[in-house]
């Protein structure tokens, strides 16, 4: 066992390591309580939180997403591919224009997904929330199609 000095030498050289300075010019960070949420398609249900870059400007960016259970997109597509990662939850897609939740397919946290331009899709959180990584080329812009009736 060691004794008291050490410990509190241990515990002091462990505090003192994460207070270090990181140097901005080797790495960026943002901790959950710096990220700024907004809702981005006006539909409530759906926020965004911008990791890099800026979705709305050509470039490319990474978005962090958040489905609140039971929020589901409608369906439409984008004009480049996007590459999604479900980090928490379970994220339920399905393509074509028909809406229906019971169409969907479960995409369990670690799942990876990519959305091909211009193609159909949709998505939502069934009965818990769903967290997203998305990295696309800006501007990601979204052009909702006519549902199937």
């Amino acid at each position: 066992m060691l004794p008291a000095a050490q410990i509190l030498l241990l515990l002091l050289a462990s505090a003192a390591a994460l207070a270090a300075d990181l140097n901005p010019a080797a790495l960026a960070y943002k901790s959950p309580d710096q990220l700024k949420w907004r809702d981005p398609t006006g539909a409530a249900g759906i926020n965004q939180a911008v990791l890099v870059g800026d979705p709305e400007k050509p470039g490319l960016y990474v978005v962090m997403n958040r489905f609140k259970p039971g929020n589901f997109s409608r369906p439409h597509f984008h004009p480049n591919d996007r590459f999604i990662t479900v980090i928490k939850g379970t994220w339920w897609v399905a393509t074509g224009n028909k809406f229906d939740p019971n169409l969907t397919v479960a995409m369990p946290t670690g799942s990876f997904v990519t959305h091909f331009a211009k193609q159909v899709h949709w998505d939502g959180a069934k009965d818990e929330e769903a967290w997203l990584i998305i990295v696309g080329e800006g501007p990601a812009t979204s052009t909702r199609v006519e549902e199937a009736k």
